[in-house]
């Protein structure tokens, strides 16, 4: 009767112990970060532009600007800012939702960035992760192929990717 008790009560133990179920959450947008954004960030939300006091929506590939005191949603910046180089502008990551809600606590944490270099915009980075906005780039050469004196140079275009191969599009230019 023991062995009875003792065999029932090990057996409901085993029964009662619940499967642990442990979940790992990793988000990664590498891919849909645009090129002249910062390097070392798997994941990111926003950037904040303090120079144009502008934030741009990583998933979403669009702008988020003032324009007449509404917060506005587009796929271009105002032509306000058509001068703006953002491969040389300093961006922030900013990982919150709508931080433009939060845009006075922002903007006074981020405004002596203005005017201060980008670090390396992942266009320029020769990280392995980064090696999709590499291999788009083209280098053009171009070869001096006969000179008619002064007033005629003929030229031949060679266009390369970064890992050197042609594209066959080369052509002759008078």
């Amino acid at each position: 009767m023991k062995k009875l008790i003792i065999t029932t009560a090990i057996a409901l133990s085993f029964l009662t112990i619940q499967k642990a179920d442990a979940q790992i959450s990793l988000n990664i947008n590498i891919g849909s970060q645009p090129a002249w954004g910062p390097t070392g960030y798997d994941y990111v939300n926003y950037y904040y532009m303090p120079d144009i006091d502008a934030y741009y929506d990583v998933p979403a590939h669009r702008y988020v600007y003032l324009e007449n005191n509404v917060w506005v949603h587009r796929t271009y910046l105002p032509t306000r800012y058509r001068n703006y180089n953002l491969y040389n502008g300093y961006k922030v990551v900013i990982n919150d939702r709508d931080p433009w809600r939060n845009h006075t606590v922002i903007h006074n944490k981020y405004v002596t960035y203005r005017g201060r270099p980008s670090t390396t915009v992942i266009r320029d980075s020769r990280d392995v992760k980064y090696t999709k906005y590499r291999t788009n780039r083209a280098t053009v050469t171009r070869v001096k192929v006969k000179d008619h004196g002064p007033k005629k140079v003929y030229t031949k275009v060679k266009v390369k990717d970064d890992r050197g191969r042609g594209n066959g599009r080369g052509h002759d230019r008078h």
